[in-house]
């Protein structure tokens, strides 16, 4: 199976030519055939919604669209198996593409046909678009069928859990774009999400974690919570009668903390510290490979596939450091009895047994494309995250693939640098960069790219710490992921695009979606003698990250743009001409990442005072000092200090500020909030 969706059959090839662009409804996605002709159909509340009753799919699309006409405040009657004269009716017709519908209005009222009950749920989604507002409906004809089989968004539940009723939420707004996969993220290091009924304590223990602070600091109450196996079902069922199947993520062996909180004997007998678990970064702790653990896996994937009738199941893969395997002699006589060359391999056969596991009860794995360095079943399917390099590497070796590359569909990132916009990832990925992507890797030929099954946006949630933000960095971008996965690859035309989604996220609101507005903000004004933090340059961008502080627990939080590799800020050009003193906002917030040796190469000028200083410097991080601003003031206060200092005389009227600070060590991590220059 290679899940890529033909578009056509050869008796609609000839079909006739999409409508001109200033006659074509605001529908999204683009479908891939318009035609509007002259005449209008009355839709009312009167208007009978026709399904036949021994037709599952048929019922379920009509009542999706009473559901969400409904929402729209375009009330329909239920459903009848019969009804004369014009109606909403829905129909099988075989030969139609797999997921694709015919959608015909006239004087008959509104039919939707397809051969399978995506198309006709699809067809519902399409006539609720068309029918959002108010007044008649055109005539028109309407073909269509997605370019893609998989169209998918990520949540990740494990960093941050969101409640059932938002993902419920979600679930709508994925329909209503006619995206039709959620990759839920369940277990990480941080938490683990979902209940197994046989380990009571991965649940019990790993779903609770405290969030880390900085030194000093008022201690955050817990954060949490699981899904119950009701819980879980309930979801399942609503999201199947939505057109979307739910992948599970059980990771394996690395990001495994959560799992070795409450289970020590998985991992390999090395302590875990006191609180590690509300760290953020890349953990060495990994699943050991005795055949006691294979077990537990193997019983946590049996509750898993009761629960989740998605043929897929995705096991992880990625970011298996592989320091505690070669430390551990276990392993090591385990690598050595199994003939394998090294840990990679090993890494290969454990995945292999896993996925093996899987396909004696009817599944297929899919994992992250690190598993392609070590070997893996043959049906395994690999999604692609360091760029499509794995994807193209994948489809070469015959496997299928899901692109689903970072940066650019990587929904933890910033979308815009106005001050609405919430923490993440500090490198922006805007609605134009997804919209941009390039589904067709060049590297493949036309049979290979067959095996490309799809495209997937995710979200994860490091950086994000409530379920309105989580819907403000999904939306509008996973309305642009669900348009190049489903509309024909030609006629890209971003200001079309946009022009269709503004009705879309008006229509989306009753739903429950506030989303996010930085594709139609207005750029952020600059102050000529002041500067926030995401208004000036990071010196290196190593690991650019916009971090919400710790302080206080309640209400409004600032949040900083900083390199946690190097805490460095530039101002470009900065107006020093008649200034004479520089202000600082600063704050402290915990340094809580996992980054191995990295630790080592983060270095600080040596302090001049006990609690260290910023220091800012002319033309430069080389250059001239003209001002320090001890710390000293801001050691005790959680919250952001406000530091002042003279600055040194310059000849210089425009120059480049360089803004670091001094210190021991890395605890806490010094942060820069703004900056202004006041005249002498």
């Amino acid at each position: 199976m290679t899940g890529r969706a033909f578009l056509f059959l050869p008796a609609l090839l000839a079909w006739a030519a999409p409508a001109a662009a200033a006659d074509a409804p605001a529908l999204l996605p683009r479908p891939a055939h318009i035609a509007v002709q002259a005449g209008r159909f009355d839709l009312t509340a009167a208007t009978p919604l026709v399904a036949a009753a021994d037709d599952g799919g048929a019922r379920n699309a009509a009542l999706r669209l009473a559901e969400w006409m409904a929402a729209a405040g375009r009330p329909l009657q239920a459903p009848v198996p019969r009804a004369d004269g014009p109606a909403i009716r829905f129909a099988r017709t075989p030969g139609l593409a797999a997921e694709g519908y015919r959608l015909r209005i006239d004087a008959d009222g509104a039919t939707v046909s397809a051969s399978d009950d995506s198309g006709l749920l699809y067809g519902a989604v399409t006539l609720w678009q068309l029918a959002g507002t108010p007044g008649p409906l055109p005539y028109m004809t309407i073909e269509d069928a997605p370019r893609f089989g998989w169209r998918g968004v990520m949540l990740d539940s494990a960093r941050h859990f969101q409640s059932p009723a938002f993902v419920k939420h979600l679930i709508d707004w994925m329909a209503a774009n006619k995206l039709n996969r959620l990759h839920w993220h369940l277990v990480d290091d941080q938490g683990w999400r979902i209940e197994i009924r046989k380990y009571p304590e991965l649940t019990g223990i790993s779903a609770w974690r405290s969030p880390a602070v900085a030194p000093g600091a008022p201690p955050l109450p817990p954060t949490g919570g699981f899904y119950s196996q009701p819980e879980i079902r309930d979801i399942v069922a609503y999201a199947g009668a939505r057109g979307i199947v739910i992948i599970p993520e059980i990771e394996m062996p690395g990001h495994a903390t959560a799992a070795i909180r409450a289970y020590p004997a998985l991992g390999m007998g090395v302590p875990l510290p006191e609180g590690v678990w509300s760290d953020w970064g890349v953990f060495p702790w990994l699943y050991n490979s005795d055949d006691a653990t294979f077990a537990f896996l193997q019983d946590v994937l049996d509750e898993v596939m009761a629960l989740f009738p998605s043929p897929w199941i995705h096991l992880g893969g990625d970011e298996a450091t592989k320091e505690q395997w070669k430390a551990d002699p276990a392993t090591q006589a385990r690598i050595r009895a199994l003939g394998l060359a090294d840990e990679n391999a090993l890494q290969g056969w454990f995945m292999a047994r896993i996925g093996n596991y899987l396909a004696g009860h009817g599944r297929r794995m899919i994992g992250w494309d690190e598993i392609l360095e070590g070997g893996v079943p043959a049906d395994a399917v690999v999604m692609s995250w360091r760029g499509v390099d794995g994807a193209v590497t994948a489809a070469r070796a015959g496997h299928d693939a899901i692109l689903s590359a970072a940066p650019t569909l990587y929904f933890d990132h910033r979308q815009g640098t106005g001050p609405d916009e919430p923490p993440g990832r500090g490198a922006p990925v805007t609605l134009a960069d997804v919209y941009a992507f390039d589904l067709a890797p060049a590297a493949l030929t036309p049979d290979q790219h067959r095996h490309i099954m799809g495209v997937q946006g995710n979200l994860w949630t490091e950086h994000v710490r409530t379920e309105a933000r989580a819907a403000w960095m999904l939306f509008p971008r996973a309305a642009a992921v669900a348009e190049i996965g489903w509309s024909p690859a030609g006629g890209k035309d971003y200001a079309d695009f946009l022009s269709r989604l503004k009705p879309q996220l008006a229509r989306m609101a009753p739903l429950g979606l506030k989303a996010a507005d930085s594709a139609f903000a207005d750029a952020p004004p600059l102050a000529p003698l002041a500067r926030t933090s995401r208004q000036l340059e990071s010196c290196t961008g190593g690991i650019l990250l916009d971090l919400e502080d710790d302080y206080p627990a309640q209400g409004p939080r600032a949040h900083f743009l900083t390199d946690i590799l190097n805490p460095c800020w530039i101002w470009r050009g900065a107006p020093l001409a008649g200034a004479g003193r520089i202000s600082l906002s600063v704050g402290q917030i915990p340094f809580n990442f996992q980054i191995g040796v990295d630790l080592d190469k983060i270095r600080f000028r040596p302090p001049a005072t006990p609690d260290g200083e910023f220091e800012v410097r002319a033309g430069g991080c080389k250059g001239r000092r003209i001002a320090v601003l001890p710390l000293a003031p801001a050691r005790d206060n959680p919250g952001l200090t406000r530091l002042e200092a003279a600055v040194a005389p310059t000849r210089a009227r425009r120059t480049d500020l360089c803004i670091t600070y001094t210190a021991r060590g890395v605890s806490p991590m010094w942060a820069l909030d703004a900056v202004a220059l006041e005249p002498r």
